[in-house]
């Protein structure tokens, strides 16, 4: 039958034929699904930190807008599971990206590119004691290593096409920032978290994660594709964003400064706050031995379980 369409109408039918197969072969986008509202092309020049849990300033986003981002993977029992119920809902989300996972799995980083999510650097190690308690030399070689592991995944080579990075814990440092942004780097912390890093039942999660969202109204959203309960959540957490009439907002590399919204008066760096009490205990104990082995179980390097229980 092709090669007959072929001889009459050339190759043109060919494609036709191919593109009508594929758009088939699409999960259908319809009303009844959550999508994405809107994307935001953000320019990294001159660099720029935005999330109110970090930082004096957020993206600006209407009132129920929320962007989805993830942390940690990709690990294969969990990041699959993610992306599935984001393809369901035909939603985009980004992905903060461990250096050695990326290595270690780059078909899950290209299946995230592929299916139009963005990719950011969230070092390559994800050191336990944070950034903060390493040297400044030694902090910047572990993220410069992420964001050639990650892109040379994603990409096929180092190519300083990723942008966007998050510090592990969010403990960042201002030289860091600086010269981050001196690499026109945009830093992204967070305006609300699931608190995925607990031993919390789907459930449990799903409910915390709806009951500040709702407190919050907007914001940009971490949670963990490296973490079960996440992956296991997330279809019912997508659902109740319909339901209750949120907006996903996706976050991409273009050529528009960000919108950007100041924090309001009186504000307060939470994670700095956290981060007073844990960092004493990180910087007495000794630092953890190097990972041997690619793709280690980024689960067992964070310290935001003790971060969490401020909240």
């Amino acid at each position: 039958m092709l090669q007959i369409l072929a001889r009459r109408f050339g190759a043109g039918a060919l494609l036709f034929v191919f593109l009508a197969g594929a758009c088939a072969a699409a999960p259908a986008c319809g009303p009844d699904k959550l999508g994405t509202e809107r994307t935001l092309a953000l320019s990294t020049a001159g660099g720029f930190a935005v999330g109110l849990q970090t930082y004096p300033q957020t993206l600006a986003l209407a009132d129920h807008e929320v962007v989805l981002t993830f942390d940690d993977g990709p690990w294969p029992t969990t990041t699959r599971k993610v992306l599935d119920a984001l393809a369901l809902e035909c939603v985009k989300a980004t992905f903060f990206l461990i250096g050695r996972n990326a290595a270690a799995f780059p078909a899950l980083v290209r299946r995230e590119v592929t299916e139009g999510h963005s990719i950011g650097n969230h070092t390559f190690s994800h050191p336990a004691r944070t950034l903060r308690l390493m040297s400044n030399a030694a902090a910047r070689a572990d993220i410069l290593r992420g964001f050639t592991a990650d892109e040379t995944a994603a990409y096929g080579r180092a190519n300083r096409q990723i942008t966007f990075f998050r510090f592990p814990g969010f403990a960042d440092t201002p030289a860091l920032v600086s010269w981050l942004k001196s690499r026109n780097i945009g830093v992204f912390g967070s305006d609300l978290w699931a608190s995925d890093w607990l031993l919390l039942t789907p459930q449990a999660e799903l409910d915390l994660v709806l009951k500040r969202l709702d407190r919050a109204g907007r914001g940009i959203l971490l949670l963990h594709d490296s973490r079960v309960s996440t992956a296991e959540m997330l279809p019912q957490l997508l659902r109740a964003l319909k339901q209750r009439g949120y907006k996903i907002v996706h976050i991409a590399p273009g050529p528009d400064r960000p919108p950007l919204r100041p924090a309001p008066p009186g504000w307060k760096s939470e994670t700095e706050e956290i981060l007073a009490k844990i960092i004493p205990r990180l910087a007495g104990h000794k630092a953890s031995a190097p990972a041997n082995k690619a793709g280690m179980n980024p689960n067992q390097a964070l310290p935001e379980p003790q971060m969490s229980r401020k909240r």
